[in-house]
Formats: C-alpha cells, sequence, structure tokens
C-alpha cells in the first residue's frame, strides 16, 4: 500500500518497521519448526493440538495483565525486555537438545513462557503505533507492519523447512533467538512522541494501586460500550474458536495425510505469504471504499471457504492456494479491527482495550484448537474442516444482523475522538474501585 511520503520520511518508524520485520521472519520459523519438532518426537496430532492449547490458555491469561502493565511502563524499554527473554529461551533450545535430547516438556514450557512475553510485547507494539505515526498515516502504517508479517511469511516457511531438511527443526528456533536480539537493539535506536495524542476527555490513567481486576473491567467496559467493539469481540471470539487450530489441520494435512516433507510444507505456507501481501496492499482502498463492516465480514467469509476447502483438496497446489485465501483473509480482517481499535480508543487506555480485546477473544480459542484437533484425528482432516468452515458461515450470517453489516462506522468520523473519551471516562467511573 503506497503511504504518504511524511511516513517514509519517519525516521523512528522506518528503524522499528525494519527491526520488526526481521523478527516477524524469526517467528515464522518457530510458527512451523515447533509443531514439527512435537510430530517428531509424539507423531500425535493431539499432541500439536496440546501445544496449541497451552498457547492459547498462556495469552488469555497473560491478557488479564498485559494491559495493565503497558499502560503504566515505558513502551519501548518493556518491548526490549520481552525481545531479550525470547531471545535467550528459544536461544537454549537447540543446546537442550544436543545435551540432553529431545524434551517434550521443554516445549511446552517454552510454549508458556514464550506465548507470555509475546502477549506483553504485541499490546504494548499496539499501543506504540500510535506514537511513531500521526493520525492519517495510522492506516498506511499498520498496513506496511501487516507487509512485514507477509515478508515473514514468504520466508520464514521456506528457511525453516530447509533448516528442518538439512539440519533440525530445533535450530529453527534458535535462528528465531537471535532475530529477538536485532529487534531488541533497533528499538534502542527508536524514539517514541506524542503523535497520536488522547482524544478529549480521555481519563487520565488509573492510579497505580489500583487492582488488576478492575483494570482489565475499564478495558472490557469500553469495549462493551462501543457499538462496533462489542459484536466485533463477540464474533471474533467465535471465529478465534474455529481457526486457531486451523494451522495444525493444514501440517497434518499436507505431511500425514498426504505423505509431503517439511520442505513442500514450507513452501505451501510460504505462498499462503502472497495473502498477506494482497491484503496489506488492498487493505486501505477497500476499507475506504467498503467501510469497516463489510471488509471484516467479507474476510469471514473468505476463511470460511479457505477452512472448508483444505481438507477437501489433495492437491498440493490448491491447498497452498487455498492458505493464501486463508491468510488474505485474516490480515484484512486484522489490520480494519486493529485500526478501528486504535482510532477509537483514549491513549491512556489502549495497553488495558487491547488486553482486554485479546483476552476475551481468544479465550474461545485453545478449546476450539482442541475440539478441531481432536475431530481431525477421529473423523479424518476433511470432516474437522469442513464443520470449521460451517462454523465460519454461520459467524458470518450473525454478522449480518449487527451494526457490522453498515458501511463507514460513526465512530471513525471527525467528531468520534471526544465521544469516545466520554464513553471511556463513564467506564473508569462505573468499575469497582476505580
Amino acid at each position: 500500500m503506497p503511504a504518504p511520503a511524511s511516513l517514509w520520511r519517519n525516521r523512528d518508524f522506518t528503524v522499528f518497521w525494519l527491526g520488526q520485520a526481521l523478527s516477524v521472519i524469526g517467528g515464522s520459523l518457530t510458527l512451523m519448526a515447533l509443531p514439527v519438532l512435537v510430530l517428531l518426537a509424539t507423531g500425535s496430532l493431539v499432541q500439536m493440538g496440546l501445544i496449541t492449547v497451552v498457547s492459547g490458555v498462556t495469552a488469555i491469561l497473560t491478557g488479564l495483565f498485559a494491559g495493565h502493565v503497558v499502560d503504566r511502563s515505558d513502551r519501548r524499554r518493556l518491548m526490549i525486555a520481552c525481545d531479550l527473554a525470547r531471545a535467550v529461551l528459544l536461544g537454549a533450545v537447540p543446546l537442550v537438545w544436543l545435551t540432553a535430547g529431545p524434551r517434550l516438556w521443554v516445549l511446552y514450557v517454552l510454549t508458556a513462557l514464550v506465548t507470555a512475553l509475546k502477549t506483553v510485547f504485541d499490546v504494548a507494539y499496539v499501543s506504540a503505533v500510535p506514537h511513531l505515526v500521526r493520525g492519517e498515516d495510522l492506516t498506511a502504517a499498520n498496513g506496511r507492519l501487516m507487509g512485514t508479517f507477509a515478508l515473514g511469511t514468504l520466508v520464514g516457511p521456506v528457511a525453516a523447512g530447509l533448516l528442518t531438511a538439512e539440519a533440525s527443526a530445533e535450530w529453527a528456533l534458535g535462528v528465531d533467538g537471535a532475530t529477538f536480539l536485532v529487534s531488541a537493539l533497533t528499538l534502542r535506536w527508536v524514539r517514541f512522541g506524542r503523535h497520536a495524542a488522547a482524544p478529549d476527555g480521555a481519563p487520565a490513567p488509573a492510579p497505580g494501586g489500583a487492582r488488576l481486576r478492575e483494570t482489565f473491567v475499564v478495558g472490557f467496559r469500553f469495549l462493551w460500550g462501543h457499538a462496533l467493539l462489542r459484536p466485533l469481540t463477540v464474533l471474533l471470539t467465535l471465529l478465534t474458536f474455529v481457526t486457531m487450530g486451523a494451522t495444525d489441520l493444514l501440517i497434518y494435512r499436507v505431511e500425514e495425510d498426504l505423505g509431503h516433507g517439511p520442505a513442500t510444507l514450507g513452501y505451501v505456507l510460504a505462498v499462503s505469504g502472497a495473502g498477506v501481501i494482497g491484503a496489506a496492499l488492498a487493505a486501505g482502498r477497500l476499507r475506504r471504499a467498503l467501510g469497516f463492516g463489510p471488509c471484516w465480514l467479507g474476510a469471514v467469509g473468505l476463511i470460511a471457504v479457505a477452512v472448508a476447502g483444505t481438507g477437501l483438496s489433495r492437491s498440493v497446489p490448491v491447498i497452498a492456494v487455498l492458505a493464501a485465501v486463508f491468510m488474505f483473509g485474516t490480515t484484512l480482517g486484522g489490520v480494519c479491527s486493529m485500526t478501528l481499535r486504535q482510532e477509537v480508543t483514549p491513549d491512556a487506555l489502549l495497553g488495558r482495550v487491547t488486553s482486554a480485546f485479546w483476552a476475551v477473544h481468544n479465550a474461545g480459542g485453545p478449546v476450539g484448537a482442541a475440539v478441531l484437533t481432536v475431530t481431525g484425528k477421529h473423523y479424518g482432516v476433511p470432516a474437522a474442516s469442513l464443520a470449521g468452515g460451517a462454523l465460519c458461515l454461520l459467524i458470518l450470517g450473525a454478522g449480518l444482523a449487527t451494526p457490522l453489516r453498515g458501511g463507514r462506522p460513526a465512530a471513525a468520523s471527525p467528531g468520534a475522538p471526544a465521544a469516545a473519551g466520554r464513553g471511556v471516562r463513564r467506564a473508569e467511573e462505573t468499575a469497582p474501585g476505580a
């Protein structure tokens, strides 16, 4: 997506963007290498699903306090600390494998710790972007950041496949750890300014002594009181229930059902990066032309087709194309929903609102991943994929009965920030002890 010239001249955002691009490539290595390690150690689809469950449960629990930490911390230092800790944890995996051999329990502990650090980092990441760019550049900035994810999904899986085939999957995790060191270094060169001022009427942060539960309630009350964020949160919770285990089904389908190796799987996941690129290029134009709701609901429809088709097809090229469609829908929906939250949420509460949003909509993910993978084991991947696609279509139908079906949200209009600030102040006042 062509960004305004002012964004290209923004040194701090550019350094931030380039550092995260490399980090995302490393994350894509782990996305493939971790389930492959589990599959090599156990040969079990259920064990792969349990790793996903551990990741999802940890993200939910961490989300209860991540916003509280982010809203009261120096966001740059917090992100650097998370990067350094992840570098140490992931870098230790190949050393453990060399000295003690494969240890499945290590992968469970690693998954929980890295997921907790990632959740805190991601909340800080989303909260920091409005401090790096002007309000009119926000959609372009989010699109470019999603483009870094596209780079990761193109390069990372291929590299992971080659590393797994030529060396071993644990070394892919070690390389991921090295990319977090680079990310931490680049963050030291970034200055976070105040490009995005808090909307008029935004409340001051709650006192440091406020109880953790109450700070989470403030973020949740803001979500529940917003005409678009409320149905979006509910529907995305249901969608996450269906799709969190989709990658496990894809990996199992290619490697076990169809009998292909890690290199082929890497290329399939790399092709899916084309969907991310397409969505990153098109998100700004589609949202301007259609509005938030139609874009997000259309993304759900694409996800439904891709999930169902992956289980039905026995052709690797077709599965690769469907993976690209899945990633297009996921990326388009992600860019639109993240930008909407940044636009309508006062800066003083952006960490807590983001944390509450993620905690709530991820709540059903671990259960959904377990249900999807167990269904795939007992009834086959095609049956599980068809069921997942049908549930996505039901979510789409439910969304059409909410305000999301409209075009341009009123909350995104020029007069919306003040109203948003007043709404959050009411949320602060009604939260117990706030």
